[in-house]
């Protein structure tokens, strides 16, 4: 059995009468692609933010190669090595694809920033932006206005952000949204590569993507975890049917 890099045990988060996530434990190996799945308001966009810090569990706690996070902020979990990208975009659309990268290098390099041109100057942010908008195939749009990209091209820039902090482990909420049939394919094809370099907690509706990238699944039904296994698991689970997939095989 492959390490275990990323781990949840026991999450567990309410809001009011709704139980978000209901005792959660999953992990994540290494050279893996483990995805999470389940109806809308199933409590996956909880489970992320719970691992990244910015939702504080009721009970239970993340641990990322063995070490505890409970006590460590958003920005320290993604210094520790949580790279994560959102469901929604966060990227500062008026800032260059450059700009951006170089925002999240800072993370990963310590430093005195105080003032943002200085860290634009510094060859060490600068040429790891440049490394990971290489990686993603964005280097050629490095001073492009992000607000000018196509909406794949963002999703793109987002995964650049994240390699820049050289994270142990990626969390992807939702990579394909918005993507058409060719923009999935591509980053299907992408995220298929990177999981040599680190491995990927991904949360995603796009089943075909799901059923080609991942080696485990984990179905999120009303916060608990109803099913896990690899696709033809998954697929052939009759309470994955009746609670998600219907009649889709």
């Amino acid at each position: 059995m492959s390490e275990s890099i990323l781990a949840t045990h026991n999450l567990m988060k309410k809001f009011g009468a709704v139980t978000a996530t209901d005792d959660v434990s999953i992990d994540v190996r290494s050279g893996e692609i483990h995805a999470v799945i389940g109806p809308n308001g199933a409590g996956k966009s909880t489970l992320i933010k719970q691992i990244c810090g910015a939702l504080r569990p009721d009970a239970g706690h993340v641990e990322l190669m063995g070490r505890n996070l409970s006590d460590h902020s958003t920005a320290a979990r993604a210094q520790a090595g949580l790279g994560r990208t959102f469901q929604i975009s966060e990227l500062a659309m008026e800032d260059s694809v450059l700009e951006n990268a170089v925002l999240g290098a800072i993370g990963a390099v310590s430093g005195p920033w105080k003032f943002w041109k200085s860290a634009l100057k510094t060859k060490e942010l600068t040429d790891r932006a440049d490394q990971a908008l290489a990686r993603v195939g964005l280097l050629q749009e490095r001073d492009s206005r992000v607000a000018n990209l196509s909406h794949g091209q963002r999703r793109q820039l987002e995964v650049a952000v994240s390699l820049t902090l050289s994270p142990k482990v990626f969390l992807m909420d939702e990579p394909m949204a918005g993507l058409g049939v060719e923009g999935s394919k591509i980053m299907t094809g992408f995220l298929d590569g990177l999981r040599d370099e680190a491995p990927i907690l991904l949360v995603e509706h796009d089943m075909d993507a799901v059923f080609a990238l991942a080696d485990r699944i984990s179905v999120l039904v009303y916060g608990k975890i109803i099913a896990s296994g690899n696709a033809d698991d998954i697929r052939s689970s009759k309470a994955v049917r009746e609670a998600y997939l219907g009649d889709a095989k």
